[in-house]
């Protein structure tokens, strides 16, 4: 006969082992189980900021992309990708649009995509990690590193385990070839060199 505090049990142990299958304690840090996990794109913004006059501080986004984060059974033989459309830029004016997929900026006519790949982690403090990748755009590949804080681990009401983290980084845009500004008669330019790459990304294990 099964009585109340048997189902009870019986309960938490099976929630217990869907814990342990979501996530795991290393080193005193709550981690993914290892697994792919992809991106979801209702969930998960890559953006940037750039300065305009040189004040001002305009903010823009890929609308559409797709990538992955594989967690391995060793966190720091974890790696990731991801591939933007580039067309896909919205700052949320369209004019301003148009100008960055010219052959000013993104040029996506020749370049239709902008890539990251062979991200690998370089080092871990914690739940904080640094990440080294390359980014790819007009061609032009560079080593970018990246700040990434893993900002947990849940499974959903329907059983699906998820990863969140927040990433970002800094990248002189001259570096892969958009090297266009115009000068400002009190110094400085109408559009900073230094863009800001700014990610959070939610991404769903599939295997």
């Amino acid at each position: 006969m099964t009585t109340t505090s048997d189902t009870a049990a019986q309960t938490a142990v099976e929630q217990d082992a869907e814990a342990a299958a979501t996530s795991r304690v290393v080193d005193g840090v709550t981690l993914p189980a290892a697994g792919t996990y992809v991106l979801d794109p209702t969930h998960t913004r890559i953006g940037f900021v750039a300065r305009h006059l040189m004040v001002t501080k305009v903010r823009g986004s890929f609308r559409q992309f797709e990538g992955s984060i594989t967690i391995s059974e060793e966190p720091g033989g974890s790696t990731a990708e991801a591939t933007m459309q580039s067309a896909s830029i919205d700052t949320g004016t369209p004019d301003r649009d148009a100008h960055l997929v010219s052959g000013d900026f993104l040029e996506v006519e020749k370049y239709p995509t902008v890539r990251f790949a062979n991200a690998r982690v370089a080092s871990q403090k914690g739940a904080n990690f640094t990440v080294v990748g390359d980014l790819t755009i007009k061609d032009v590949t560079r080593e970018v590193t990246l700040d990434v804080e893993l900002d947990g681990v849940a499974k959903d009401p329907w059983g699906n385990e998820k990863l969140a983290v927040t990433a970002s980084t800094e990248i002189d845009r001259e570096d892969f070839g958009m090297t266009w500004n115009v000068a400002l008669e009190t110094g400085g330019v109408l559009v900073s060199k230094k863009v800001r790459i700014e990610i959070e990304a939610q991404a769903d294990r599939q295997s």
